[in-house]
């Protein structure tokens, strides 16, 4: 047997095959560059979901899945994906089955992606559950998309702003500073307070940016920690609630009804849909859901003592259950909080815009300001 096993160095990864069953015969580090390629494949969904996307047409078609892939291994654009059809391809030959295969691959194919492949093998009907899956990515990938493309100009424009403050601050000042001290005139209180900062920046620089940095490094460290991610998560929780709560509420929900509708037992859909949900706050919140299902509790009654999922989710979850279509209703709940979360996020950007520009003009006006009323007060003339 041939295959790609996950550890953390050589004696990590010969012990895992050893708890496996098997024993090692040769063991190798994967080359650096396929390890890069399925790291970008990780970051890169669009290769993914072509690939989920086509295979689903070949199967559709009435192909085998040896030959389906066989297909894709030469016709796919990208070589790192290329590489790990083939491997997959490979151990399908030597027994596995398709999803024990895709394991070998866990930075390309997700836990979830693989669970819904396991649960179309078992019901004979891969290629719908392909579809299926080509649909999840697909809305995922535009919900990103959107978000992404609504924060560019904020981003933007806080950018611009800062640079023109800095560049204000940094070049422009400093030549009506040495004005000033030849003159040596006495200046205005917010002129003074200009002059102290732009020279403190000037001399101090080096710290100002060592402190920055070091801020920046200890913060990520510490969000990184569990309890760090905790206190971060319960902080954009405040500030950003409704935001984040849609948000969650359409990760989930879509994700439910997705493993749902392909066959995947209620538990472990819960559990998987419970590992997309990205803010730790709400995912320790959904601890105990999946016990409560098991007491008999239902979904809707257990949703709802998280105080977190909306009420109008948690009628249509409710009424889902009580009408046996729950895969159903929760992809109707998806698309409800999709669209929610674009009118938010659009009005969000809408309110942060105005905000941004003023903030921004206040600083540049102080400034400018400061500058005018000590050329003013030198020449005595009105303001």
């Amino acid at each position: 047997m041939e295959g790609f096993v996950e550890a953390i160095d050589y004696n990590a990864a010969i012990e895992k095959l050893k708890i496996s069953g098997n024993i090692p015969l040769k063991v190798i580090p994967v080359r650096k560059g396929s390890r890069d390629n399925e790291t970008n494949l990780r970051q890169q969904k669009s290769n993914l979901q072509l690939f989920t996307g086509e295979l689903a047409v070949l199967l559709d078609a009435g192909l085998p899945l040896d030959r389906s892939l066989n297909i894709l291994s030469n016709i796919f654009e990208n070589e790192g994906m290329r590489e790990v059809i083939r491997s997959v391809l490979k151990s399908i030959r030597e027994g596995r089955s398709f999803s024990e295969a895709l394991q070998n691959h866990p930075r390309v194919f997700p836990k979830l992606y693989v669970n819904m492949i396991k649960a179309g093998e078992v019901s004979g009907v891969l290629y719908i559950v392909l579809e299926k899956l080509n649909e999840y990515l697909a809305s995922t990938k535009e919900l990103k998309e959107h978000i992404f493309s609504a924060m560019i100009y904020p981003v933007v424009l806080l950018g611009t702003g800062i640079l023109s403050i800095i560049v204000l601050i940094v070049f422009v000042i400093p030549r009506f500073s040495a004005i000033f001290t030849e003159l040596g005139a006495s200046l205005p209180l917010p002129t003074k307070i200009l002059l102290a900062v732009s020279s403190a920046i000037q001399s101090y620089w080096w710290i100002i940016l060592l402190i920055a940095a070091a801020g920046w490094i200890l913060l990520s460290k510490y969000i990184k920690s569990e309890k760090g991610r905790y206190w971060w998560d319960e902080l954009k929780l405040r500030l950003l609630k409704s935001v984040i709560i849609e948000l969650e509420t359409e990760r989930f929900s879509r994700t439910l009804g997705t493993l749902l509708k392909s066959g995947v037992p209620l538990i472990q859909a819960i559990h998987n849909a419970r590992d997309v949900i990205g803010n730790e706050v709400i995912v320790k919140s959904l601890e105990s859901l999946s016990k409560r299902v098991k007491e008999g509790k239902g979904m809707a009654g257990p949703l709802s003592e998280t105080k977190i999922f909306p009420s109008l989710a948690l009628s249509m979850v409710k009424v889902g259950e009580e009408t046996g279509q729950l895969d159903n209703m929760l992809i109707k709940v998806a698309s409800i909080y999709e669209k929610k979360l674009k009118e938010t996020i659009k009005r969000f950007v809408s309110l942060l815009e105005p905000i941004m520009i003023l903030g921004m003009g206040l600083m540049i006006g102080f400034i400018v300001i400061s500058i005018l009323m000590a050329i003013f007060s030198i020449t005595d003339l009105p303001i």
